[in-house]
């Protein structure tokens, strides 16, 4: 609520009173009962003392309240730091007697075009982490392997049948000098007893002398649970999220109409 408290009359000069604008209704209603006789009563004494016109601005307690509890919700915030937005990191981790093995979706890259919009350089993928355990309830995470799973490897997993097997081979440097050095093979095989599949890790690493072996056995209900991240996540992995969250009716229609290719007919205008 905004309200005015007038102390005493102000000074008034010539400058400042404008007889037009009070006796314009629309500018100064509290004037328009005025007549003009009322509006030449005002004179103007050049030895009268200035006196004081206060202005005061109260606000309601409900403004302060709402004020207080968003400066002290907004600095709390996460997305407050440094004006940039909120960044969140997940994971799932699988302790067992002879390593645990912690999954991480890593999320895709894009690059700019010179039309502004963006191309996706890079899909994500899921990280496995393994670590052999150093004791009871303890991990060596220092000697721990890594691989990263493609989303058509993980595809393969979601896949994957209660007796069926499948196997991934990754050369880091495939292509390049140092080709054949380092080989990762993951291998996820059924249990015996068909309660879940082992998964299977062997690293060979010529560059730094390692030879090493982790495996972990994983239930039909720990993979169940893999498998529904991996299905959850897999279209974000191919950035089809950034398209969607991108695409409006209006930008669809103007977009196909600018570029046949991407029209409903495009199959058979080919």
């Amino acid at each position: 609520m905004l309200q005015l408290q007038l102390l005493s009359s102000p000074p008034l000069t010539p400058q400042t009173l404008n007889l037009n604008s009070i006796s314009n209704p629309k500018l100064f209603p509290s004037f328009s009962s005025l007549n003009s006789s009322q509006t030449r009563s005002f004179k103007f004494n050049p030895l009268s003392k200035p006196s004081k016109f206060s202005l005061k601005c109260r606000q309601s307690e409900y403004f302060d309240q709402k004020q207080r509890f968003n400066d002290s919700s907004s600095s709390t915030s996460p997305s407050s730091l440094a004006g940039l937005p909120a960044r969140f990191y997940v994971g799932h981790s699988i302790y067992k007697g002879k390593a645990a093995l912690t999954v991480e979706p890593r999320a895709p890259e894009f690059v700019p075009l010179d039309s502004g919009a963006f191309k996706i350089s890079r899909e994500g993928f899921v990280l496995l982490q393994f670590a052999p355990a150093a004791g009871v309830r303890q991990y060596d995470w220092s000697r721990k392997q890594v691989f990263s799973l493609s989303v058509t490897e993980i595809g393969t997993l979601i896949s994957l049948g209660l007796r069926e097997s499948c196997e991934f081979f990754h050369d880091p440097f495939k292509g390049k000098s140092d080709e054949g050095k380092v080989r990762k093979v993951l291998k996820v095989e059924p249990l015996p007893d068909g309660s879940g599949h082992f998964f299977n890790l062997g690293v060979q690493n010529k560059l730094l002398n390692v030879d090493e072996n982790v495996y972990i056995p994983i239930t039909r209900g720990e993979f169940t649970v893999l498998k529904s991240a991996f299905s959850f996540i897999l279209p974000y992995l191919l950035g089809w999220h950034a398209f969607a969250n991108s695409t409006k009716p209006d930008d669809t229609s103007r977009a196909n109409n600018a570029n046949p290719r991407y029209g409903g007919d495009y199959e058979w205008t080919m």
